[in-house]
């Protein structure tokens, strides 16, 4: 009984605590200038946008650690967020205060059904690194194998979903509040960034990665990937092998010579086209802290939570369209674009195709060595995230990898260009693409398709021919325009009805007023006539303010 008391009362209090926090976030928006989002009546002026990169980037550091990793998301989605506020955003650093060792204890007991003592024979208490969902720590396995365990904080999946329900209030806040913000879709971004976010709360998905890039790797003399340790490692508790290394974030430049720096950079690289061009299965977040090297002189990868894939089907896809750029054939390239899943409005085409144009016009002619390969991409990115297109998140990630080992290669040789190491890469893709066996193979696939297509085609005329002997066939046509002006017509037809009804009232208190002699009088005028006059000009009233407050007189 008292446990169902206290619970009821612990439900209770979820949604004040829930408000609270809301205005906790009220009051950290307003005081990094973006109270505009919460009061209606403050508007979002040019002045207000100078630094708010890094007004929006303090802001969220402050809010915490759940939203720093959205803001993390945001510094990846160059198609919703402007540049100024990307490059602030990929400041955000996921570091926080270490939880008590008595808590990393008990995670790991209830998750392995053993004390900490049968489970390992060293345990360091103090961490090597800690993060907004887990934390990591040296330890020795009993056979006597270092590892290293990353503990998932106790709190984190109730955080994290308190965390998500107040963005999705705060999201809904900005669809309606913010006008300058309605190329966003900031509701489909949250929801985004709860399955990312809820797939990171997984650690055995981490692991699979982790698996996958080993096995990927097995054969290679340059790149080690951690084992994992299955018998160690669950949903909240991963053990890896421990890799003996510096992290490249460590590593002194001033210590190496520039051969050194050069050969340490384009094997680093090496290694993500590797991933990217033969594995089709690749390491999402290259950060210097995620790259080792190890003391044998291989590169170590570590921290496998974000990972992007590219399909048979991609690759084909990719071919094409650096087929279509290299034969001067503009025109197609949007069409190629949508076929790597960009999305653009139809009546948007032209402006893209011209865009495309303008951007390959702009370097046609020109020798390679006076090309920086790294900024036509780039350009090519800004374009489409300047017409508000978005590109699949497989590509995103894909985007962001490029960029941020562009970036590492830089601080270790200034001049490293990340393309000179892929264009083998591409060059060999586009001879196994075309090769005579893999035409064939491509040739027989599509055989096989379209003979699929012919066999199910009578089929499908049958049943559209059944259907519209019984009746049932339907036609939907969806067009957004007919949508807008069916709402405007019913605009329309509402305040004509309202002027009917008001000059029916006018008219017909006239009539009353002028024949009824006897009764009550108001002001001259018989009480039914008055009322009528009254509820004309409540009615005409109302149909003047919506007029002048919808802006179309």
């Amino acid at each position: 009984m008292g446990d169902r008391v206290h619970n009821d009362v612990m439900e209770k209090a979820k949604p004040q605590r829930r408000i609270g926090r809301l205005s906790a976030i009220g009051r950290v928006a307003t005081r990094h200038g973006f109270g505009y989002l919460i009061d209606r009546r403050r508007g979002n002026d040019d002045t207000q946008l100078a630094d708010r990169g890094r007004r929006l980037r303090e802001m969220l550091d402050e809010l915490g650690p759940t939203f720093v990793k959205f803001g993390q998301l945001l510094s990846t989605r160059p198609d919703v967020m402007p540049p100024d506020i990307i490059a602030e955003l990929r400041s955000l650093q996921d570091d926080v205060a270490p939880i008590p060792f008595a808590d990393v204890r008990r995670v790991i007991e209830e998750e392995m059904d053993l004390t900490l003592e049968q489970a390992f024979l060293t345990f360091d208490e103090t961490p090597i690194a800690a993060a907004s969902i887990g934390q990591v720590h040296r330890a020795t396995l009993p056979t006597g194998d270092e590892v290293v365990v990353k503990v998932q904080r106790p709190d984190a999946p109730r955080q994290v979903e308190s965390d998500l329900q107040l963005m999705r209030s705060a999201a809904r806040v900005v669809r309606e509040r913010v006008r300058a913000l309605d190329f966003i879709d900031s509701e489909a971004l949250v929801e985004e960034f709860g399955r990312s976010i809820r797939q990171e709360l997984d650690y055995q998905h981490e692991a699979r990665n982790a698996e996958t890039f080993r096995r990927n790797f097995g054969d290679s003399t340059e790149v080690a990937v951690p084992k994992v340790i299955w018998r160690y490692s669950s949903a909240r508790v991963l053990t890896l092998e421990f890799l003996e290394g510096t992290q490249f974030a460590d590593l002194d430049p001033e210590m190496r010579s520039p051969e050194e720096r050069r050969e340490l950079a384009y094997r680093m690289t090496d290694a993500w086209m590797t991933m990217i061009f033969r594995h089709g299965f690749f390491h999402g977040d290259p950060h210097p802290a995620n790259i080792l090297l190890l003391d044998d002189g291989r590169i170590g990868l570590v921290d496998f939570g974000l990972a992007g894939r590219l399909t048979e089907e991609d690759m084909t896809r990719l071919t094409r369209l650096f087929i279509d750029a290299a034969t001067e054939n503009v025109d197609a390239l949007p069409r190629r674009l949508a076929e790597l899943g960009l999305r653009y409005p139809p009546e948007q085409e032209g402006e893209l195709r011209e865009a495309l144009a303008e951007l390959y016009y702009r370097y046609y002619g020109s020798t390679v060595s006076n090309i920086d390969p790294l900024e036509v991409i780039r350009e090519g990115l800004d374009l489409i995230y300047s017409l508000n297109l978005r590109l699949p998140t497989r590509f995103v990630i894909l985007d962001k990898a490029i960029a941020t080992l562009g970036a590492v290669g830089v601080e270790l040789y200034p001049d490293f260009n990340v393309f000179e190491v892929a264009r083998p890469y591409a060059r060999q893709l586009l001879a196994e693409r075309f090769s005579p066996r893999r035409m064939s193979l491509r040739a027989q696939a599509e055989v096989r398709e379209l003979g699929g297509i012919a066999r199910d085609l009578p089929y499908q005329v049958r049943d559209v021919i059944e259907q519209t002997r019984q009746g049932r066939l339907e036609v939907q046509i969806r067009n957004p325009g007919v949508d807008d002006l069916t709402y405007h017509i019913d605009h329309a037809v509402n305040r004509i009805a309202v002027a009917l009804i008001v000059l029916g009232g006018l008219v017909g208190s006239s009539i009353v007023g002028a024949l009824s002699k006897d009764g009550p009088h108001v002001m001259g005028l018989h009480l039914i006539s008055f009322i009528g006059f009254m509820l004309s000009g409540i009615f005409a009233v109302w149909l003047v303010w919506g007029i002048a407050r919808s802006g179309r007189l």
